[in-house]
């Protein structure tokens, strides 16, 4: 196996590749980690990262997953003792999607960062960044609201987790690119190494293919969608029959969220994916790589619709185990 090819399967980006060959020549026992705010039901975003998780210890890596508590209150998701309570559900459907149990450590941010010498630390790393570096950084946490002095120190609190968490790879998606690049900066004038980061790719808008997937706004998949919830939104999920979709008329570009779904969602964990057809429209379809139904599409010997209806059945199958930790209806 090509352990580096692995670690960098479906990523956007990683920083460094060279420093993730190193870890790559002797991965047992590394420790990777991504830091989650306990803010609601896993939905799509959560599951790709947990599929990079779910990769990395295929190859030997321990795996960290911080249910981040004071994160997300900082950021105003709710009473601590709410947010709590959401931890421990999201745990449960963390261990569900697939998780290696024996190989996954769940912490609670408050079980360090509360601590005196983190907050020592973080006092250092403020004297250290400047307010326009931290703002640059906070940019994707405040969104679109008035941003606040709490979500300030948020990605402070993220740079130092990793040395605290003792992290060798930070993963995250591409929106946390800003954060990790202040880690590899900041954190050595602390007298810390600068981490090794990877970056997932974002899934583009489920109905448009123009910015990306929100569980803030717009439609998504979550782990409290039913199988008729699911069908439903794949089936009206923008899906044209080119790999490339064309801009808007106003020039936005447009992503291919089944196409997507199924790259970094389906893809990884199944070994062939199966398309159902009736023979009078040609039988069914077998594809062992993803570049064999993205070539399929364009070429016009997969119909959109018959991809969706594979992919609506897929998506089920990965989120049904969640949905049960939930009690969710079939």
């Amino acid at each position: 196996m090509d352990v580096a090819a692995e670690i960098l399967n479906n990523v956007a980006e990683a920083v460094t590749p060279e420093e993730v060959e190193m870890l790559a020549e002797a991965p047992d026992g590394k420790r990777a980690y991504v830091g989650y705010e306990p803010s609601g039901v896993l939905h799509a975003g959560h599951m790709l990262t947990a599929t990079k998780l779910i990769e990395l210890q295929s190859v030997g890596f321990e795996v960290i997953v911080l249910l981040a508590d004071v994160h997300a209150y900082l950021n105003g998701k709710g009473t601590m003792e709410e947010i709590q309570t959401t931890a421990q559900q999201m745990q449960s459907q963390f261990l569900a999607y697939g998780l290696d149990s024996s190989a996954t450590e769940f912490v609670l941010g408050s079980s360090f960062q509360l601590e005196k010498g983190y907050t020592m630390e973080l006092h250092r790393l403020a004297v250290e960044t400047s307010l326009p570096r931290a703002q640059r950084s906070m940019a994707e946490i405040a969104g679109a609201s008035s941003p606040t002095v709490s979500q300030a120190i948020y990605p402070l609190m993220q740079a130092l987790d990793i040395v605290h968490l003792d992290i060798d790879l930070a993963i995250g998606g591409t929106e946390q690119r800003k954060v990790h690049m202040l880690a590899r900066d900041m954190l050595p004038r602390l007298g810390y190494d600068a981490p090794t980061c990877l970056h997932t790719p974002l899934i583009s808008d489920l109905t448009t293919g123009v910015g990306k997937m929100s569980s803030s706004a717009g439609v998504t998949l979550s782990m409290d969608d039913s199988t008729a919830s699911i069908e439903e939104k794949v089936n009206a999920a923008y899906c044209p029959p080119t790999a490339d979709p064309t801009p808007t008329d106003a020039g936005d570009a447009r992503g291919h969220p089944v196409l997507e779904l199924f790259e970094y969602h389906v893809f990884p964990r199944v070994e062939t994916v199966q398309i159902e057809r009736p023979e009078e429209y040609g039988g069914p379809l077998t594809f062992e790589t993803y570049a064999g139904l993205e070539a399929a599409i364009d070429d016009g010997n997969l119909h959109p619709a018959d991809a969706k209806t594979a992919l609506a059945s897929y998506m089920d199958a990965l989120i049904a185990p969640g949905r049960a930790t939930l009690g969710g209806a079939e």
